[in-house]
């Protein structure tokens, strides 16, 4: 099913988070939604991979980097790992590389910007935890739902 963030806005506004307009799209795929998966890491992305491999398909996970644009913390080939696995979409608070395969690649992906300079593998951070960023919270098991128009946030699946 496809859903418009202005169209979910205009019903269920008094039960959405929006977020800040801060991210820009690189995936194929520029419409996404799902239930929402997290990870809180620093420059470091051994659980964005582990994450990938394992959450669920239909999932949206969300990388909390802390705002970092100092390295990359998704290429293409986390992202490859994400569309084999049915993953719906990847929002990095933090910098992404590969832009040009990724752009290729049947996923939705947002982040802050590109860096070419890969993250370290010290596999430190937090997973399933509430993150905030981009003046919301987001919540493991609550659903999010992005496109061209911005990202919004409701506790439960919207049913239109």
């Amino acid at each position: 099913m496809s859903y418009k963030t202005t169209d979910l806005c205009d019903e269920f506004a008094s039960q959405l988070q929006v977020a800040d307009g801060i991210f820009r799209s690189y995936g194929k795929k520029t419409s996404f939604h799902g239930p929402i998966v997290t990870v809180k890491v620093f420059e470091d992305n051994v659980l964005v991979l582990k994450a990938l491999e394992t959450i669920p398909a239909g999932s949206v996970l969300v990388v909390d980097g802390g705002g970092s644009k100092k390295v990359a913390l998704l290429g293409d080939r986390l992202a490859g790992i994400a569309v084999d696995r049915g993953i719906q979409g990847i929002i990095v608070y933090g910098c992404i590389r590969d832009s040009a395969d990724i752009a290729q690649l049947d996923v939705g992906v947002m982040a802050l910007g590109t860096n070419p300079l890969k993250s370290r593998k010290e596999g430190k951070g937090e997973s399933n935890v509430p993150v905030s960023f981009a003046g919301v919270e987001w919540v493991p098991g609550q659903y999010v739902y992005a496109d061209e128009d911005g990202i919004i946030l409701a506790e439960e699946k919207l049913e239109v």
